[in-house]
């Protein structure tokens, strides 16, 4: 009888070089304003799933969603002042 078995190496394979790496790990700590503002805005939304958003919950998800917003435009604006030489003319 021949047993079906999975190649364990493939299925779980974990190697030191698969961490992340200092940049990637820089690139989650400077996202991470962003990351917390979507889980916010996600909170505030899951509220409303199984009820009639009342009007502070629809104020709740418009903060919420402000926020986001906020916390993507303050990331790409760091993203642009660092990439950009010199300073200002």
């Amino acid at each position: 009888m021949d047993h079906i078995v999975t190649v364990q190496d493939v299925v779980t394979a974990f190697e030191p070089w698969m961490e992340p790496t200092d940049a990637e790990l820089d690139a989650i700590e400077r996202e991470l304003p962003v990351i917390l503002a979507d889980v916010d805005l996600l909170d505030a939304q899951i509220v409303t799933l199984d009820r009639t958003p009342t009007e502070l919950d629809a104020r709740r998800i418009r903060r919420a969603r402000r926020r986001a917003l906020a916390a993507r435009v303050a990331l790409v604006n760091r993203a642009a002042g660092a990439s950009l030489p010199g300073g200002a003319a």
